[in-house]
């Protein structure tokens, strides 16, 4: 028992929408939830995407009320809160908190300039590496930071406060300002190793950063509490905490029970995710695997591609708008590696590895090979080849997974999970709960909410909250993963030659 608290409230701040789940941790029953989409801001900029902050409290505002409704009495039950966010997002304020601009989102890409100029200005980029564990990427924070002061400097000037987006809505709910260890080392302002700021770097973003930067907080400590103004228009007790939450990925790693060494967790949504829970610090001389803290008070080492259903959703709709059951089936009429069509997805660009400017190139056409299910198997081989690179880069630095829990929209295809299975070389396995992030964060809550804050004390929580679905569970194929290593191998040959003609 968490010292007596039985309902906690996860919160999940995504790109499009946000998600409020209420959580008997008792029984681990998902007692209410509630979802609001909102749009982006028309911004400037090549790759420039931006939000309003505003609507995320409006979201969150509206998501809990509906949540209580349904909760009735057992409102008063309620003991925590915990939210996840979007990582990277820039939140300005100024010394009236008020919002100074939209925020520059995780996924804006306008930064390629600004991290050129870091990295050289830092050194190089084993300089970077050296300094903060991580490499100076378009979709990190630093960069977005000098690109306000350099395109902006009028809202630069008014800037009192930075933040990332779950800290603006921590900040709202309870009134003060800090930044947990793990959403604050995908600021790349982070030094992942001492969890201290670099201050080399915060120079070379903005004279006089460090003013702006909250307090930092470890993943344990809670946040504060519910604002007084909160609690009673909610008619929640006025003892409720709120966890110090995180980023999405480091509330997802809780979520689907990423708490120990051995578990990996890949994500198939629009874009991909694999992350894995470490003990000390997984620094990537290369920059590709992100030196992330995670938000338990250990390390979440991280590769992130753009490229996932967003290929396979362009490609199911250009070959006729097939459901997606319709896709899934096509695909598996097509042996494995497609006959020879290799897809590099990089529609989007990518970020590991790291081609921001990068374009797709669909190779080996040819008479046998150019038929609709062709392309539908090499699209879903080759994003999932795309995240097979990150796992690759795992393994040279001493991770090595024995299980990945599936998540995200891709999951729901048995055939894209054994897929998976057969291209990592690694069993596979999702959840009985979709909640992902939002449960990451009501666990959190719980966990923060208690008197004991060990690793061992979550554990406990994980174990008996977070439950594997066995009948989703996929073995590798022998046969299809070795010919998998030699599929990726030949991705890899080509993706260098092009890149080095800078034909990529």
């Amino acid at each position: 028992m968490i010292d007596g608290s039985m309902i906690t409230l996860g919160i999940d701040r995504g790109t499009q929408s946000t998600k409020t789940v209420a959580l008997d941790i008792v029984t681990g029953e998902i007692l209410a939830n509630a979802q609001q989409a909102y749009g982006f801001v028309e911004a400037q900029g090549e790759g420039a995407m931006e939000q309003d902050p505003g609507v995320w409290i409006a979201a969150v505002e509206a998501t809990i009320s509906h949540v209580l409704e349904k909760l009735g009495n057992r409102r008063s039950e309620v003991s925590g809160i915990g939210v996840s966010g979007q990582q990277h997002g820039l939140v300005l304020l100024d010394a009236d908190n008020q919002v100074v601009r939209p925020a520059k989102l995780w996924c804006d890409t306008s930064t390629i300039g600004q991290c050129e100029e870091l990295t050289v200005e830092l050194g190089g980029a084993e300089a970077v590496v050296s300094l903060i564990g991580n490499a100076m990427l378009t979709g990190y924070t630093a960069p977005k930071i000098l690109w306000v002061r350099q395109n902006e400097p009028q809202n630069w000037k008014k800037t009192a406060s930075v933040l990332l987006p779950h800290d603006y809505i921590n900040w709202w709910l309870t009134g003060s300002k800090s930044m947990e260890y793990g959403d604050a080392s995908g600021t790349a302002l982070l030094d992942v190793r001492t969890r201290t700021w670099s201050q080399p770097v915060l120079d070379a973003v903005a004279p006089g950063l460090a003013a702006k930067l909250p307090p930092l907080r470890p993943s344990s400590e809670p946040a504060g509490t519910l604002r007084p103004q909160l609690a009673s228009a909610w008619n929640l007790t006025s003892s409720v905490t709120v966890s110090p939450g995180g980023g999405d990925n480091m509330m997802g790693a809780i979520g689907t029970g990423n708490v120990r060494q051995g578990v990996m967790t890949a994500s198939l949504g629009t874009s991909g995710t694999l992350y894995a829970f470490s003990n000390a610090p997984v620094v990537d001389p290369r920059g590709e695997v992100a030196a992330f803290c995670d938000s338990t008070g250990h390390w979440m080492p991280l590769a992130c591609t753009m490229n996932v259903t967003l290929v396979t959703e362009l490609t199911r709709k250009l070959l006729g708008d097939w459901s997606v059951k319709q896709f899934d089936n096509v695909a598996a009429t097509v042996p494995v590696g497609s006959d020879g069509l290799l897809l590099l997805p990089y529609l989007a660009g990518e970020r590991t590895p790291n081609l921001p400017r990068g374009s797709g190139v669909l190779h080996g056409i040819n008479t046998k090979n150019f038929t609709a299910p062709h392309l539908a198997r090499a699209a879903m081989e080759g994003v999932t080849l795309g995240l097979a690179y990150g796992l690759s880069r795992f393994q040279s630095l001493g991770v090595n997974p024995t299980e990945i829990r599936i998540t995200g929209g891709g999951s729901n295809s048995p055939f894209w999970r054994q897929l998976c299975a057969d291209v990592f070389g690694v069993p596979t396995v999702c959840l009985t709960s979709s909640e992902g992030a939002a449960l990451g964060g009501a666990i959190q809550a719980a966990w923060s909410a208690g008197s004991d804050h060990s690793i061992e004390a979550l554990h406990a929580i994980s174990d008996r909250l977070v439950l594997v679905d066995e009948s989703t569970r996929c073995t590798p194929d022998a046969n299809n993963h070795a010919m998998y290593i030699k599929l990726l191998e030949r991705s890899n040959t080509l993706r260098s030659a092009l890149s080095a003609a800078e034909l990529l």
